[in-house]
């Protein structure tokens, strides 16, 4: 799986040292307020658990499964719903947790339906920005790495399901993915 990699682009000291301030960051402004994080799966769900760690205030945790790229390396445009909330995010502050916003399709889908739902308000927390790839407009009020066009695996990203595991963010090889 390793030898798959090309290279190490953010390593597991550097992702935990950011995924601490992004908490310190949310836990400041989010004091006093019922916090609700909803993760996207799959990729998401590592940086969820981490990101929650760092969080000192009290928070509710939701989860989403949502997909436009199936075994794809591009988004196909067309969002589809996997598996849906568990709760009511009525009049409630939403954090939305993504692994990673490179079209910005995906995550423009989720804004309108949890504002069509009644939410009090929504931010978005991504570990990883791909600004290279937007085509839909989306605001991320937490970002933790900026990266360049390239396929990156670890941390949960995956490609057809795999790698999600490597305890670092890596770019894939393109001869994998090709």
């Amino acid at each position: 799986m390793e030898n798959d990699v090309k290279g190490v682009l953010i390593d597991a000291t550097t992702l935990q040292k950011r995924i601490k301030e992004l908490g310190q960051e949310i836990s400041k402004d989010y004091k006093g307020r019922n916090l609700l994080l909803i993760c996207v799966l799959k990729g998401a769900v590592l940086f969820m658990a981490d990101l929650a760690q760092n969080i000192t205030i009290p928070l509710e945790m939701d989860f989403m499964d949502v997909t436009s790229y199936g075994n794809s390396t591009q988004s196909s445009g067309e969002v589809r719903i996997l598996k849906d909330l568990s709760s009511s995010i009525e009049n409630k502050d939403l954090l939305i947790v993504e692994d990673i916003v490179d079209s910005g399709l995906t995550l423009s889908y989720l804004i309108k339906l949890f504002k069509n739902r009644g939410v009090k308000s929504i931010k978005v927390c991504s570990l990883l920005e791909k600004p290279a790839r937007r085509i839909a407009k989306v605001d991320i009020d937490y970002i933790g790495f900026q990266v360049p066009d390239e396929f990156v695996v670890g941390y949960g990203l995956d490609f057809a399901e795999k790698y999600r595991n490597l305890p670092y963010i890596g770019v894939l090889k393109e001869e994998i993915y090709q």
